[in-house]
């Protein structure tokens, strides 16, 4: 089955970054992936933080949580084909966050989502680094 993440798992996120068909914003630069249940259980536990510009996808997956975190996140929950099916901003530790029809679900530092103007139904795609020429945002 086709999804927007096939060139993450064909290839490593390394080398990959992830922008906004909308916008051509680069909404992050750094991909960090958790497609197996240990990595996906793991998710941001124990980090004091996410760096600017960086995003850790989770699939499968419609549904986190930020129990034990230290730090808030955006979250994007997004369908197989890249759609943006609702996005959360700055989720403080202690919450859970869910969409039913999401298929993965990526996290990113708080603000991210505001800067990119990254909102539901936007698309996202996965594109190699070298084919981009804008840089993220300003405020990174």
């Amino acid at each position: 089955m086709t999804s927007f993440l096939n060139p993450l798992v064909r290839g490593g996120a390394t080398g990959h970054v992830l922008v906004n068909v909308r916008t051509r914003a680069v909404v992050a630069d750094r991909l960090l992936t958790a497609f197996d249940s240990e990595s996906r259980r793991r998710g941001l536990l124990g980090r004091d933080g996410l760096p600017p510009g960086t995003a850790l996808i989770i699939a499968p997956s419609n549904a986190v949580h930020t129990f034990f975190m230290r730090f808030p996140i955006d979250v994007a929950f997004v369908a197989r084909d890249g759609r943006v099916i609702k996005v959360r901003a700055a989720v403080p530790p202690w919450r859970m966050t869910a969409s039913l029809r999401g298929f993965t679900v990526i996290e990113f530092a708080a603000g991210t989502l505001a800067r990119s103007n990254t909102i539901a139904g936007d698309s996202l795609i996965c594109e190699p680094a070298d084919t981009v020429d804008r840089p993220l945002p300003a405020s990174r």
